[in-house]
Parts: structure tokens; sequence; C-alpha cells
């Protein structure tokens, strides 16, 4: 057996725990059992927005009509597209990779590790152990039990990011970030898509008048079904058929295309861990369960990222990587649990590069309208500044939620072209020690711009009425 006096599993965020041992001369063992970067490298974010902005070029092509500007697509050259999606993506990972091999201290063991007891991990028909173990192997998409599923060629996220042949058709079952996204670019590029969502809202834990924001702008470029939900598909010359219940009337119907893309959410990577032969506990859903400081249930094994169920983004993942190795150089020194930190949950970014992008940070409206908070609420336009006008945006909206008594931010959405640049300002006012609004509104923003929306929207706070 070989002993390590750290064990990451998963090079994503884990990483960051790996070079920050690392540093500190310890002996590291990382196993991977993918290409080097974890999830969102090779299968999720960076390759998908590589591929939404280029979707969102070609919508863009409208405004530029609305502003007089008369043009066309001569052609869309599909396999450059993804051939330079791929290109990128497979460098960044080889590069990364190699930097790793590279540094001394440091051993990466290429497979599935696999618990056979408490701080003991097989891999490769080796042993190896650590009294500080990390695990951050992330999820995978989740597969929907739909009757006839087993029996058709399904793709998911992972594999549609390497379908060199653009499709004619595709169905997207699901209606969360991954439908609205890839919904988006195959559009975009000429596929004709259609989304099934059994959820009566896209992107149903947003406020539902966001949702109906998205849904109906989507709904102009491709078919878009809410309150469906696909009870059977099979295969009819040569395409893919789903059969779609509508949830609220019982009619069933029938929608065919080339590709069948799965995107009904995640399921954890515990299971391949085989967390039960240890004394890390689980949720009902598979989820590791983890303290305010990331420890689970049992001592010096720490858990952070996709891998808890929260919220599935990489920033956030590297922020809980950070506060997570904090709190084990803490340990390590034996310090007080007071001199750990928490992960500011309560401020947490989200975008959906859609089209219209979506982004958001805090509570949503309907969360801070059940809360016990006295509220000031602000909703304005992109057309509250020039330059919200001057780019002929689609229909847009700019929401803040305060704390009537405390000027605390609670939360805030925009979308609209730019939303996940334009909800930083926000994020960051949340992330301050008194978390206000007020540094906004005392603030010199450049004229004309489109920050300038926001701030102009905060001069418009008034209280909640009730018909909102």
């Amino acid at each position: 057996m070989i002993k390590y006096d750290i064990i990451v599993i998963g090079s994503g965020a884990g990483t960051h725990i790996v070079f920050a041992a690392q540093q500190q001369k310890l002996k590291v063992a990382l196993i991977e059992n993918g290409p080097f970067g974890g999830t969102c490298l090779n299968r999720g974010c960076i390759p998908t927005k590589i591929l939404t902005s280029v979707a969102d070029y070609i919508v863009q092509l409208d405004a530029l009509n609305s502003l007089g500007v008369k043009t066309k697509i001569e052609s869309i050259d599909y396999p450059f597209i993804m051939q330079r999606m791929r290109k990128k993506v497979d460098d960044w990972s080889i590069e990364q990779g190699k930097g790793l091999e590279d540094t001394e201290g440091i051993d990466w063991f290429r497979g599935t590790g696999k618990f056979v007891e408490d701080y003991v991990i097989e891999i490769n028909d080796k042993r190896i152990t650590a009294d500080n173990i990390f695990i951050t192997p992330g999820s995978r998409p989740l597969i929907p039990d739909i009757k006839g599923l087993a029996e058709v060629k399904y793709v998911t996220s992972d594999e549609a990011l390497h379908l060199m042949e653009q499709p004619k058709s595709m169905i997207i079952i699901g209606g969360g970030y991954v439908a609205a996204e890839f919904g988006h670019f195959f559009d975009a590029v000429g596929t004709e898509v259609t989304i099934l969502d059994r959820n009566q809202y896209l992107i149903k834990d947003e406020d539902h008048d966001v949702s109906e924001m998205l849904r109906e702008q989507l709904s102009q470029r491709m078919t878009v079904e809410t309150n469906h939900e696909v009870i059977e598909v099979k295969e009819e010359g040569g395409l893919k058929c789903a059969i779609a219940r509508d949830r609220s009337t019982n009619e069933i119907k029938e929608y065919k295309g080339e590709v069948l893309l799965i995107a009904a959410g995640r399921r954890s990577n515990a299971d391949l861990c085989c967390l039960e032969n240890t004394g890390v506990e689980v949720d009902n859903h598979g989820w590791v369960i983890v303290d305010d400081y990331f420890r689970t249930s049992k001592k010096g094994i720490w858990a952070f990222g996709d891998i808890l169920g929260r919220y599935q983004f990489r920033h956030v993942a590297n922020k809980e990587a950070q506060i997570t190795w904090h709190n084990v150089t803490k340990t390590m020194e034996n310090a007080p649990e007071s001199e750990m930190k928490t992960m500011p949950y309560h401020a947490i970014a989200r975008g959906v590069f859609s089209y219209p992008p979506i982004a958001a940070v805090g509570m949503t409206l309907r969360e801070a309208k059940a809360s016990e908070y006295k509220l000031l609420v602000t909703n304005a336009d992109y057309d509250f500044s020039v330059k919200g006008f001057s780019i002929a945006a689609p229909p847009s909206l700019v929401r803040v939620i305060v704390d009537a008594d405390s000027k605390k931010l609670l939360g805030a959405c925009v979308v609209g072209p730019h939303a996940p640049i334009m909800i930083q300002e926000i994020t960051t006012l949340m992330n301050t020690p008194e978390g206000t609004y007020l540094p906004m509104l005392e603030s010199i923003h450049i004229h004309p711009s489109l920050i300038e929306i926001m701030q102009r929207a905060m001069w418009r706070l008034a209280p909640l009425k009730e018909d909102d």
C-alpha cells in the first residue's frame, strides 16, 4: 500500500487542493478517470460556451436587420465550428495535464478509484491511503426512466459535444440549463429543434416570469413544449420518436427528430467511488452529505463541488475548494473551529447562456416573498439606458430585491444581452461585509453603458405590492 498525505478524486476543482498541497511539500495523489480538467473543461461550461458564443452572433443578426443593416448568412460551416471547439478543449486538457505530470510531488492515477475501506482506495490494482481524502468526482447526466429509452440510441450533453455531423433535427428531453443552451446552439446553426420539458416552466428554479421570457423568445425559433412529459420513445423510419403527454390536458402528442438529446438533469458520481465501503454518508439521491466546513461524516474525508448536489457550477466548486483547503490547514494546525470558514451561498451568481441570456444571484422574487423580509423591489428593462436601446435588445428585465430594513441586497436577476456581466456588480456588493445596495447609488458609472440600467433601477426601489 502506498501512503500519501493527500488524495484527491477528480481533476476539476479538485486541482485547487492538489496544487495547494504540493506547494506545502505534501505528497499528493490525484485520481481521474477521464481527460484532465473534469466536467467543466471537457464536457461542460467551456465547450458549451464556445458553441453558444457562435450562436449568439448568428441570432443577433436579427438585431442588425432591425437597425437598418440588411444582411444574411451565406453558409454555416458546422464541422469547422465543432472542430474549433474540440481542438481548444482537447489542447487545454492535454496542456494542463502535462503541467501536472511535470510537477514534483504529485502522482496522477488514471482510472476510477474505489474505496475498499475508510482511507483506503484501490486504483489500477494498487491500494493507496491518506489521512486526508477529498471526494470531488463531480456528476454525470441523469438518464430518466422512460419506456423504450434503453432500446433507442440517444445522446447526452457529453456525446452531443462530439456530434461532428450536423443533425437535421433534434428532440431535447429536459428544460434546464443544458436544454436551453444546446437548443440555442443547434437551432442557430440550422438544426430543427424541439424541446420537451415535463415542468411547467423552463429553468424552473427561476421566477416564472423570467422563465416565460425565455420560453417566448425560444418559441419564435423552435418548438418548445413545457408541461409535457415524455412517456415513451421509439425509432420510426430512421428517426427518433418521442411520445409526450400534455400534463394539463392529458393529450398525447408525437414528436420526431434525427437525434434524441437527454437533458433531464445530473446524478452523483459518488456511486463510482464505492462510498458504501466507508463511513461517508450520502442522501437518498446519492449526493455526499457534508457540514458547513465540507467535512463528511468520516473524519479526514472531505467533499465539495457537484458531488454535493448543490450549485453545480465550476465557479462555486472553485470557491468551495479554496474554503475546504483553508479548513483543512486549520484542522492540521489544531486551530479552533471559529477560525474555519463557511461558503457564502447567499450570493452565488448563476447564468443561462441561451438567448436571451439569463443571470441571477441570491433569492428569486418567489423565494423573497416567502421569507420574512420586508421587501423593496424594482423592475426595469434595457430601455432604461440609451445603451440598452442602441443595441436593439430583445425583451429584457432587470430586477433587484432588497431588505427594506437593513438595505441589504437579497437577490437580482437580469434577462438580456451580457446578463452574466451585468449581474456581477450585484454579486460583488452582496459579498461585502455590509452587503447593501447603497454603494451602487454613489458610484459614478460610465455613460452611456448597460450597467447604468442597474443603477437607475435601484433609484426606483419601492415596497412590494400585493399583486407583484
